[in-house]
């Protein structure tokens, strides 16, 4: 299945190669944020209608420019609020940006939030069911995969309690197992490798590597630079919305530790 997700753009329409999985051209998103705290959302809301507020202006991201290859897993590390998670957004179609253009070719299975869709109230049973809707997969689909689901997740015991009685790490891994019970073609996932156990956090290695195998695209963000010198084949150094570094994941990392640690 191929789909194109395309921003209106001021650059030049470059047409991509044909291995390629993802393209931002000249890509910049806009924060607008209140200069002072307010308490309550009525309070903001009588002081918006009245245009008490001051805002001023964040760039996120500026000038982002990046091809990612099909079958290619991609790293990209950062400080907190360099804008990592804006950029997977952005990929992902949540949000928009201010400027630039974003090409996606494929289906994306994205992991921004493990249980991102889950219904506190509603069984584990059901939950598969709900967030495998949301992630565009029909009841049929679903029933193919539910034991591999539960499988995965080693929750045969709890699968009809409440998901609100969940650990948070039991949480974890029935939302990664969910996501990845179908082989995307393009896997973007955030900071997943930093919950749960260590046997848990080795399994979702382990399933990324076999997408992988299987031709599938992953975007990594994390903050396990050792991670992304084993798993990556390419890494980006994101420092306040800007690229500061596109290399081997090994040059990159040692660029980065060499400023920040």
């Amino acid at each position: 299945m191929l789909t194109v997700s395309e921003i209106e753009t001021t650059v030049p329409d470059l047409q991509p190669a044909a291995d390629t999985a993802i393209q931002l051209d000249d890509v910049a998103v806009q924060y607008r944020l209140p200069t002072e705290r307010i308490g309550t959302f009525k309070e903001f809301a009588i002081r918006f209608l009245q245009r008490r507020i001051a805002f001023t202006h964040f760039w996120a991201l500026q000038g982002v420019d990046l091809n990612i290859k099909r079958g290619e897993v991609f790293g990209i590390i950062g400080n907190n609020g360099a804008g990592k998670s804006t950029m997977l957004k952005v990929i992902s179609g949540v949000l928009l940006p201010k400027r630039g253009r974003v090409r996606v070719y494929g289906k994306i299975a994205p992991l921004l939030e493990l249980g991102a869709g889950f219904h506190p109230e509603l069984s584990g049973r059901e939950n598969v069911y709900l967030n495998g809707s949301l992630l565009g997969y029909d009841k049929e689909e679903m029933e193919a995969v539910y034991d591999d689901i539960v499988e995965f997740a080693e929750l045969k015991p709890f699968m009809d309690a409440p998901i609100r009685t969940y650990s948070s790490g039991m949480y974890a891994r029935l939302g990664f197992a969910v996501a990845t019970a179908h082989v995307p073609e393009i896997l973007i996932v955030d900071e997943v490798l930093s919950v749960g156990d260590e046997a848990f956090q080795n399994k979702c290695k382990d399933r990324m590597k076999s997408f992988q195998e299987q031709g599938a695209t992953v975007l990594l963000v994390t903050h396990g630079l050792e991670t992304i010198e084993t798993m990556c084949d390419r890494a980006m150094w994101l420092d306040h919305g800007k690229v500061r570094l596109i290399d081997e994941p090994s040059a990159v990392v040692a660029a980065y530790r060499g400023e920040n640690l």
